[in-house]
């Protein structure tokens, strides 16, 4: 699965805000979008996911594995979103949280092994029934980036995921990210202001 890039260029009435952008993201790699604030980093990402605010005009062509993404809404494009904050749902537990994202069409007892199964694998066996509100900082991202995986993105997009962590806690969240991604072969594009969390190609906008 290769994320591709063809010629995005985004506008805010006629100011250019950013492009035109060419970048073909491998599976498994990371690329990341440094700039300042008000570069157009999360515009980017939003019209990849097709979130795109009606107010920024866009050129280009986004594809994944080769099929043009023009059209199709965010819960058809495959892609995998984390952002600053977890955004773990309150009113659900741990366990109901990473259910979420999985496909409708798995059954109950299928469903409650994959949700054991990544959290296990996120070293948070038996949080199922915890309350979102009683998790560490760590074990909140590392939930929310469970959530994103069991929901089967081809690719993901990464939003200053790593920014509201202390230093230390940074880079085992950052380490983990990057292995799960790694091992799944998903390509994914980055938006940071922290060189630390830079990874393979680094793509700098509006310097």
């Amino acid at each position: 699965m290769t994320l591709t890039l063809d010629g995005v260029t985004l506008w805010m009435r006629d100011q250019r805000l950013l492009g035109p952008l060419d970048l073909a993201v491998p599976p498994g790699q990371v690329v990341t979008v440094m700039g300042p604030s008000g570069a157009g980093k999360s515009t980017l990402l939003a019209f990849v996911s097709g979130a795109l605010d009606p107010a920024v005009r866009a050129e280009g062509r986004v594809l994944l594995e080769g099929r043009d993404l023009a059209g199709l809404p965010p819960e058809r494009r495959r892609l995998g979103l984390l952002f600053q904050d977890p955004l773990l749902f309150p009113h659900l537990s741990v366990g109901e949280n990473l259910a979420f994202g999985i496909p409708r069409e798995v059954s109950r007892r299928e469903r409650r092994a994959r949700v054991a199964m990544a959290l296990a694998e996120a070293s948070m066996d038996g949080f199922e029934g915890r309350d979102p509100a009683t998790l560490s900082g760590g074990q909140a991202a590392r939930a929310a980036l469970m959530r994103v995986l069991l929901a089967e993105p081809h690719a993901l997009l990464l939003d200053e995921p790593f920014a509201r962590l202390d230093a230390a806690l940074r880079a085992r969240v950052r380490a983990f990210v990057f292995d799960h991604i790694a091992a799944r072969g998903l390509p994914t594009l980055l938006v940071t202001h922290n060189p630390e969390d830079t990874r393979g190609q680094v793509v700098r906008v509006g310097m």
